[in-house]
C-alpha cells in the first residue's frame, strides 16, 4: 500500500517491546533495497502466495429479494465451509448485505436478539451437511475497556495460571484459594487501586487518565499475595511475562502451554499476559479474538464474520491474518470477509462482488465466484485489478517448480 507514497517511513523492528525504532525513512526505490520488513515484500523476498487450490463449497447459505439500505432486491448465496469475500467500491452494499443482513437474521435463527435486521423475504435459508450452530463476529473493537481486561483474563489463561498457584505447598499451608490470585476479587487484591494496579482520574470534558498506583506500584495484588511463588515467580511477575516467555514457563503444564501457543501462531508472542486491554491495537485486540476461536474445540459449524478485517495492519500482519482464517476454514468453518485488500481478496475460495458503484448506483451484484472467475468479468472492478495480480502470482509459482 505504500508504492505510491514518498517519503515512507517504516518503524520496527518487531511489535510491541521488540518495536519502537525508525528503521528507514525515505523514498520508495531506497526502501526497496533496504533491510526492513516491508522492503522484503516489496522487494518480492517475501510474498502472499495463492492458494494451492479453491475450495469447494460445502453447502450453501441463500438470502432473497434483499432490501437493505441500497441494496436492489437481491438474492445472495453464501458457500459453507469456505473462505468468502465479498467486495466492492465503498458504498456498493456490503456491510448491509453481510452485517445488517446476514449476521443479524442469522443470528436471530440461532436464538440471539439483535436490533434493526435487514430486510428481506423470509429467514435465511441453509442447506448443506453442516448446520450451523454459531455466528461469531471477529472486530478490531477492544477485548475490554478497563484496565483490569487483558489477554490473559479473555482468553481465560488466568484461570488456569490461578489454578497452578492455588496448588503450590506455600499457598496450601495458607490455605490460598485459586480466587486468592485474581485481581478482582477481595483478599488477594490491592485493596488500594481494587486491583486495577490504577487509579482513575476523572477529567471534566475529557478522557479519564490512569495513573499507576502507589500501594502496589502497578502489581494489582497485596503483599501476602505476592509472597506466593511458583517456580520463583509471583502472580504479578507471571502475568507480565511475553507470551513467548510464559509458554516456556508452563511448558510442563500442557493446557495451558498449547493455547499460548496459539497465541504465538496469530503473531502475539511479544504481548505481556497482564497487559491492559486498553493498551492492546485494534488488530491486537482481533487477533486475541482469534486465538480464542483457535484453541477452542471447533465443530465446523461456526460462521465467522470480519467487517475489513486487514484495516491498520502491516503486509506481514496481513499474511499473518490470511493464515489464520484459513485454519478456521480447514477446521471446517465458514469465514466470510468484507474485504478491500487485494492480497487477501486473492486467497480466498469464493467472492461476491457489489456495485457497480456506490450509494444508489450500486446495490447488485456485479459478479461471483473463484478469483478467476470473477477476474473474467468485465464490469467489475475487483476483477480488473484482480486479473494482473492472478497472473503475476500464477508465473511466480511456474517459475519457483
Amino acid at each position: 500500500g505504500c508504492g505510491g507514497a514518498d517519503p515512507v517511513m517504516e518503524g520496527g523492528p518487531g511489535s510491541g517491546s521488540r518495536g519502537g525504532e525508525i528503521m528507514f525513512q525515505g523514498g520508495v526505490p531506497e526502501l526497496v533495497r533496504a533491510v526492513t520488513l516491508a522492503a522484503r515484500y516489496l522487494g518480492g523476498e517475501a510474498s502472499i502466495s495463492l492458494p494451492d487450490e479453491r475450495r469447494e463449497p460445502q453447502g450453501w447459505l441463500t438470502l432473497h429479494n434483499v432490501t437493505t439500505n441500497n441494496l436492489r432486491g437481491i438474492d445472495c448465496r453464501f458457500p459453507l465451509g469456505v473462505l468468502t469475500c465479498v467486495t466492492g467500491v465503498s458504498g456498493s452494499g456490503k456491510s448491509s448485505l453481510v452485517v445488517d443482513t446476514l449476521y443479524k437474521h442469522l443470528a436471530i435463527s440461532l436464538g440471539q436478539r439483535v436490533d434493526q435486521p435487514g430486510t428481506m423475504a423470509g429467514p435465511c435459508y441453509s442447506e448443506g451437511a453442516r448446520p450451523i450452530e454459531r455466528i461469531v463476529p471477529i472486530d478490531q473493537t477492544l477485548i475490554g475497556r478497563t484496565p483490569p481486561s487483558n489477554p490473559a483474563t479473555y482468553t481465560q489463561h488466568s484461570d488456569e495460571i490461578r489454578n497452578r498457584f492455588a496448588m503450590t505447598p506455600d499457598a496450601r499451608k495458607r490455605g490460598y484459594k485459586p480466587g486468592r490470585f485474581s485481581f478482582n476479587v477481595r483478599g488477594g487484591s490491592c485493596e488500594a487501586c481494587g486491583g486495577d494496579g490504577q487509579i482513575r482520574v476523572e477529567m471534566h470534558f475529557l478522557p479519564d487518565v490512569y495513573v499507576t498506583c502507589d500501594v502496589c506500584k502497578g502489581r494489582r495484588y497485596n503483599h501476602e499475595t505476592l509472597e506466593v511463588r511458583y517456580k520463583g515467580l509471583n502472580i504479578a511477575e507471571v502475568l507480565d511475562l511475553p507470551v513467548q516467555q510464559a509458554r516456556t514457563f508452563f511448558e510442563n503444564y500442557p493446557v495451558l502451554e498449547r493455547r499460548l501457543a496459539v497465541l504465538e501462531e496469530v503473531g502475539l508472542e511479544y504481548l505481556r499476559l497482564g497487559q491492559p486491554a486498553t493498551t492492546l491495537s485494534g488488530g491486537e485486540a482481533q487477533r486475541v479474538k482469534l486465538a480464542t476461536e483457535l484453541a477452542s474445540r471447533s465443530t465446523g459449524k461456526t460462521v465467522y464474520i470480519l467487517d475489513e478485517p486487514t484495516t491498520g495492519l502491516h503486509i506481514a500482519d496481513v499474511h499473518r491474518l490470511i493464515e489464520v482464517l484459513q485454519k478456521l476454514v480447514d477446521a471446517g468453518n465458514t469465514v466470510i470477509v468484507i474485504e478491500h485488500n487485494l492480497d487477501l481478496i486473492k486467497c480466498a475460495d469464493h467472492i461476491i462482488d457489489l456495485g457497480p458503484e456506490g450509494g444508489s448506483a450500486g446495490g447488485e451484484i456485479v459478479a461471483e465466484g473463484t478469483p478467476e472467475q470473477v477476474a473474467e468479468v468485465p464490469g467489475s472492478f475487483t476483477g480488473q485489478y484482480l486479473q494482473p495480480l492472478l497472473e503475476q502470482d500464477k508465473i511466480l509459482q511456474e517459475n519457483e517448480q
